[in-house]
């Protein structure tokens, strides 16, 4: 019975193994995968980890330090010290040798002023685990982008290879008249041939096609972190993607508030000039409560040293300035405060980069567009030449050149539009990304 159902487990999941392997991926299920495989996510879920636990180290100080000491010592035997009293007649022993030492030490220590340099500290930990976050929601979006124009160039692909098979068909077609045609003395062998070289030219493109599909394939692998001599295979949503009507000054205004990065490097300013303030703390003194708890044989603060384990404790106030380092502090500060203003300079380019982008992408977009709306006019010309050709050739009033011309200009055509198409999607996404629109679902 247990060999049964040992067997029943393997089959089930063999069976879900082979229709993972056969099942056709959508857009959505793409991302997925890649969220679930990506190594640059894992890194920056790393790095906000790491961060959190600055803030808590940084917190942390506020708190009561407590410290525990054990220690043991061995001493070398020496003689006792003694002393001559009068009117004795053997000297004095003070104390006895321990050549045995055990401390135990407890010790207490709370900061009561700083210079501000704690919580300038954790308020720059908390400033720079918010931007990390932000930095992984980019990231994804970043992933998103890429798995959606790898997913429609693997469609672009696949759409350009049924062009190819459906023009192939119809130059083997057309062979096939010929010859007949020949045989009845319709057509001359100069035509047949004619047919031949664009039969000959329609596989070459096929065989160029099968082979951007596979580069597709691979790249399309590579981004959702599969390897890459996967068969993967998709399904595309077919609905028309629309023509928007964008207005480019809108979509800069919304990219300017809306771009993680930019949102990301603001809070990256903030945790550098508390970092700044963190180190001015150091022209302030710092002052600290301390207490000791002291269990030791011998105690040093009992005399004379006996060899007895005995308590002591002390508490006091501990006030720390550097008057004077040589400019050490006044160096750091400087340093930070550079830092600061590179990040400035950084945030100014990358607004203009983002402006600059959001303006190319627009321009992208408002172009496809319109290359869509003439390539569909071509298309329907096309088809309507060439069936006009097709019914004179079939009747010999066109040459073998009129419908190698037809079809040559129905194959183009119809490329163009499948390009244009899939292209004008591909410059949507780049264009929601460049604004700041979130391509994935959380």
């Amino acid at each position: 019975m247990k060999s049964i159902i040992t067997i029943l487990s393997v089959l089930i999941i063999l069976n879900l193994k082979l229709h993972a392997q056969n099942s056709k991926l959508t857009l959505e299920q793409s991302v997925a995968i890649s969220f679930g495989n990506s190594k640059d996510l894992k890194i920056s879920e790393s790095k906000i980890v790491s961060n959190k636990a600055k803030i808590k180290e940084a917190g942390s100080l506020f708190l009561p330090q407590l410290k525990l000491n054990l220690g043991y010592l061995r001493q070398s035997n020496v003689d006792p010290y003694l002393i001559i009293i009068p009117f004795s007649a053997e000297p004095v022993q003070l104390s006895e040798v321990i050549l045995n030492n055990y401390t135990l030490k407890l010790s207490l220590q709370q900061p009561l002023y700083t210079g501000g340099k704690l919580s300038s500290s954790k308020n720059s930990a908390e400033y720079f685990t918010t931007s990390s976050e932000l930095d992984f929601s980019n990231e994804k979006n970043n992933l998103a982008s890429n798995v959606q124009v790898a997913f429609w160039n693997y469609y672009k692909a696949l759409q350009i290879k049924k062009v190819t098979d459906t023009i192939l068909l119809q130059s083997e077609q057309h062979i096939t008249d010929t010859k007949n045609f020949l045989i009845n003395g319709l057509a001359t062998t100069s035509d047949l041939l004619k047919l031949e070289v664009q039969n000959s030219n329609a596989k070459l493109q096929q065989l160029e096609a099968a082979n951007n599909i596979e580069l597709a394939r691979v790249s399309f692998n590579r981004v959702l972190g599969l390897p890459l001599d996967s068969k993967t295979e998709i399904v595309a949503d077919q609905e028309d993607p629309g023509m928007e009507d964008l207005k480019l000054a809108s979509l800069t205004s919304d990219a300017l508030t809306n771009r993680i990065e930019l949102k990301s490097m603001d809070y990256k300013l903030k945790s550098a000039s508390e970092n700044i303030s963190a180190i001015k703390s150091s022209f302030y003194p710092s002052v600290f409560l301390y207490g000791n708890y002291y269990y030791q044989n011998p105690n040093l603060r009992i005399q004379p040293p006996v060899d007895v384990f005995n308590s002591t404790w002390d508490l006091g106030v501990n006030l720390s300035w550097d008057v004077w380092n040589w400019g050490n502090t006044s160096a750091q500060v400087r340093q930070s405060e550079q830092t600061y203003v590179q990040g400035k300079l950084n945030y100014e380019q990358l607004k203009e980069s983002i402006e600059l982008e959001v303006n190319q992408n627009y321009l992208n977009v408002v172009y496809l567009a319109e290359r869509i709306n003439v390539s569909s006019k071509a298309v329907e010309q096309a088809k309507d030449n060439y069936k006009v050709t097709r019914q004179k050739y079939d009747v010999q009033l066109a040459t073998s050149t009129d419908i190698v011309d037809a079809e040559t200009s129905l194959f183009q055509t119809e490329m163009n539009y499948t390009t244009a198409v899939v292209d004008y999607r591909i410059a949507l996404i780049k264009l929601n990304k460049s604004i700041g629109i979130k391509d994935f679902k959380d």
